[in-house]
């Protein structure tokens, strides 16, 4: 069975394990103090351009995002989503059980606009009775967002703006960041990121990583006793070195940007797989994740043979599906699934 069903179902890129393999045996403080860590976010703050930027790391996206949110709001805050957002859709709640409301606004192709943020933030303070309500304390975004899509330079700055002017942070979520970072039509960069917004994660555990997040506070913004924080809520790894090793090993010798680019040429095969197949696609996405629409019969037949995601049943015979690729997919694989589209397309 050839697998798109994701970008983590392998397990680690072989520079990250070997790593991991050559460093087995050597003691280290835990709780993220080792040298692993100060080496990987020393190599974080150079990629980022921005060497006073905090980083800390942990284990997976729904974690950090729980983490970092609750870390960053009041009590009587809430965060601004778009209602396509991970957050929103896809983290069981996870966000409301710390407390804090997730506020959602329309997506444009996966993502918030700055207009309808801008709106939002005039008419809840333009209300008499805003006291009575969920201020809005933060805005989240995600780049790729969930459709696969991508930020402008300009989107990106307009967000910054609007945030700034009302004071708020402006969070990143980058799960798939690399797949983003190596995407042809992108004219955003790591620096870029990092000057713009307060908070964001370096996603690993979809990138080439075992597993693993590297959240970056830039400009030494990183909330009065983070460390504490993530303990509160489970999420302090003793042996830190973990994750150090990890983001070291991606950091070193450009990893994160080949494997970012191996993901999305296979990605640019990928598509072309699909539209000699025929296929209808859900959105245009120029990153890793395509989304196409199938006959609920096409899609039970090509399940038999390639693992893929069911995104949404459209109610009239007709189901999205994702298929995704990632550091480890092969030319192999694109020839397997083109050959079982043929036979379930038929």
């Amino acid at each position: 069975m050839i697998s798109f069903e994701n970008d983590y179902s392998t397990g680690a890129h072989p520079r990250v394990l070997e790593a991991l393999a050559a460093t087995n045996l050597e003691p280290a403080p835990g709780y993220g103090s080792d040298r692993f860590c100060e080496s990987a976010t020393a190599r974080i703050r150079a990629a980022c351009d921005d060497e006073t930027a905090d980083v800390f790391f942990l284990t997976g996206g729904t974690q950090t995002n729980a983490v970092v949110i609750s870390a960053l709001l009041a009590g009587y805050e809430g965060v601004i989503a778009a209602d396509s957002g991970h957050i929103a859709a896809h983290e069981a709640g996870a966000i409301e059980a710390t407390g804090h409301k997730v506020i959602t606004l329309p997506e444009h192709d996966g993502k918030l606009n700055a207009t309808d943020v801008e709106a939002y933030l005039d008419a809840f303070y333009a209300d008499a009775s805003f006291t009575h309500m969920v201020f809005p304390g933060m805005v989240f975004i995600a780049h790729p967002s969930e459709l696969g899509t991508l930020y402008s330079l300009a989107e990106l700055e307009a967000l910054a703006a609007v945030c700034r002017r009302y004071e708020i942070p402006l969070y990143l979520d980058g799960a798939r960041l690399a797949y983003g970072l190596a995407a042809p039509e992108t004219d955003v960069t790591l620096p870029d990121i990092a000057r713009l917004v307060d908070a964001f994660y370096i996603g690993g555990t979809k990138c080439g990583a075992l597993c693993g997040e590297a959240v970056v506070f830039p400009r030494g913004g990183m909330p009065r006793h983070f460390l504490t924080h993530v303990k509160q809520h489970g999420a302090l790894l003793a042996k830190g070195r973990l994750l150090g090793v990890q983001f070291d090993a991606l950091f070193t010798d450009g990893l994160y940007a080949e494997v970012g680019q191996t993901a999305m040429n296979a990605a640019a095969k990928l598509r072309r797989v699909l539209r000699d197949a025929g296929c209808e696609f859900f959105r245009e996405s120029p990153t890793n994740q395509q989304f196409i629409v199938l006959e609920n019969a096409q899609a039970e037949a090509l399940a038999e043979r390639i693992r893929f995601s069911t995104w949404e049943k459209l109610g009239d015979g007709r189901t999205v599906i994702r298929l995704a690729t990632s550091w480890s997919t092969t030319p192999d694989d694109l020839a397997a699934l083109e050959e079982a589209l043929r036979a379930a397309m038929r």
